[in-house]
């Protein structure tokens, strides 16, 4: 019996609570659902509009400002590193015009102190051998004269050796003609 009356209670509470129904869809409160929906709308309205947005608007402005700025400032540092590009591959260039030209400068000052140089050693190179073509002259006067000394000797004995007698003017004169072809 207990249990009849507990389960008889339970199922007078649950027809009670399904009778009243869910309160956002009882027609009596309508209108006081209403009125309080439109006072949150108006204060949400005006709470976004008088506080919020103009907040999130300065801060948009701001952002939108620092931006450009920025931008600004990029295109300014890029010009001037196309303009120090620019005075850095002017300066190169002008270093490489001088460069070349110091090296054609030290070229031609070489080339000057080499052509003195051989000039100095064409002239020793000619002096040396002025000197030994007189040196070779002299060796051929000399090979010369021993050649005819010895030849005339040598006819002499051979003249002798064969029983005749020559006298030393008729065998210089032969020696002589033989000499010279």
């Amino acid at each position: 019996m207990a249990t009849e009356t507990v389960a008889a209670e339970a199922a007078g509470a649950a027809h009670e609570a399904g009778s009243a129904g869910m309160p956002q869809l009882d027609f009596s409160t309508f209108p006081n659902q209403i009125f309080w929906l439109v006072v949150t709308l108006v204060v949400i309205y005006l709470i976004l509009s008088r506080i919020s947005l103009p907040r999130i608007g300065a801060v948009l402005a701001e952002r939108k400002g620092a931006i450009t700025n920025d931008l600004a400032a990029a295109e300014e540092l890029k010009q001037k590193a196309v303009a120090a590009e620019q005075a850095y591959n002017d300066a190169l260039a002008r270093a490489r015009v001088e460069a070349a030209k110091i090296v054609a400068e030290a070229r031609a000052e070489i080339q000057k102190d080499l052509d003195a140089e051989m000039a100095k050693a064409d002239a020793a190179i000619a002096a040396k051998a002025a000197e030994s073509e007189g040196r070779i002259a002299e060796i051929r006067a000399g090979a010369m004269e021993a050649v005819t000394s010895v030849a005339m000797d040598t006819a002499r004995e051979l003249v002798a050796a064969l029983g005749g007698t020559a006298d030393a003017a008729g065998v210089n004169a032969a020696v002589s003609a033989r000499l010279k072809g």
